[in-house]
C-alpha cells in the first residue's frame, strides 16, 4: 500500500472534507449491533472518531504513524499502525468495516480476505469516498485546470477507481443499495487552497519540479471567488456497502 499523505498529515487533517450524518444513519439502520468495529486507512480518523459515538469500541489503523498523530482522539478509540492486508486483530470481532477514501490503495483480494477473518457472520462493509469538488462554474474550470492540465500526469494509477466512482473495484459481497449523497461544505477561499495542496498529485509535482503547482492557479481562483468569502463546495459521495457471509 503507498503512503502518499504522511508528508503532509497536518494539512491534511485542516482540510479534508468530513462525511455527512447520512453516512452515520445508513450505519445505525444496517448495523443493528454495534458492538466493534474496524476503521481501515482512517487517516486522521475523521471517520473513526464519528463512529465512536455509535460503537462500543472502534480499532482505527493506517499504515502512516504521522496522520495517526493528528487523529480524532476519544476514549474508545484504539489507533495502531498496521496495513489493510495483515493485522493482528483476532478472528470474528467485528460488527461493521469501513474504509473511507483510502480502499483504492489496496490489495483487494487480500484486504478482502482479512475483511472476512476478521468479521462476525452478517456484518457489513461500508466503502466509502468523495470525488472531485465542485464549486461553480467559473471555479470548477480553474480547479479542472489544476487537476487535469497541471497536475493530471503526477496522479497515481490508482485514482482512476475515484473517477470511476468506486464501481469498478472487486466487490465480492452481498450488495446492500445505499442513497445517493453528497458533502457540502461551506468554504473560505484558503480553506479550498489548503484542501487542493493536500492532493497527492500536487505533492507528486512539487516533488518533482521543486514548487507549487497551485500558485500557478491561485490568482485566477482568488478572482472568481465570490465576494461573499465563503463559497458553497459540494464532493460527490462515492459508496457501497456489502455484507460479509451467510
Amino acid at each position: 500500500m503507498k503512503d502518499n499523505f504522511s508528508g503532509h498529515a497536518a494539512e491534511y487533517a485542516s482540510f479534508r472534507p468530513g462525511y455527512p450524518p447520512q453516512v452515520f444513519q445508513l450505519i445505525e439502520q444496517l448495523v443493528p449491533e454495534r458492538r466493534a468495529c474496524w476503521d481501515v486507512g482512517t487517516g486522521n480518523g475523521q471517520l473513526a472518531g464519528k463512529l465512536a459515538d455509535l460503537f462500543d469500541h472502534v480499532y482505527a489503523t493506517d499504515i502512516s504513524a504521522r496522520q495517526l498523530l493528528h487523529a480524532v482522539q476519544t476514549d474508545n478509540i484504539r489507533y495502531s499502525v498496521q496495513p489493510a492486508e495483515r493485522t493482528n486483530f483476532p478472528d470474528g470481532i467485528f460488527d461493521l468495516v469501513t474504509v473511507a477514501q483510502a480502499i483504492h490503495w489496496f490489495d483487494f483480494a487480500r484486504f478482502y480476505e482479512e475483511v472476512r477473518r476478521t468479521c462476525r457472520p452478517r456484518a457489513i462493509l461500508l466503502v466509502t469516498g468523495y470525488g472531485l469538488a465542485t464549486a461553480g462554474k467559473d471555479l470548477d474550470a480553474i480547479v479542472y485546470r489544476l487537476y487535469e492540465g497541471i497536475v493530471g500526469p503526477y496522479w497515481d494509477p490508482e485514482r482512476r477507481y475515484i473517477l470511476e466512482e468506486y464501481r469498478t473495484i472487486p466487490f465480492p459481497f452481498d450488495e446492500i443499495t445505499v442513497p445517493d449523497l453528497s458533502i457540502e461544505c461551506r468554504w473560505t477561499l484558503e480553506q479550498m487552497l489548503g484542501y487542493l495542496r493536500t492532493w497527492s498529485a500536487v505533492r507528486h509535482y512539487h516533488e518533482h519540479h521543486g514548487h507549487d503547482p497551485v500558485q500557478r492557479i491561485e490568482a485566477d481562483l482568488r478572482a472568481a471567488w465570490p465576494a461573499t468569502t465563503h463559497c458553497r463546495v459540494t464532493f460527490p459521495l462515492l459508496m457501497r456497502a456489502g455484507r460479509v457471509g451467510p
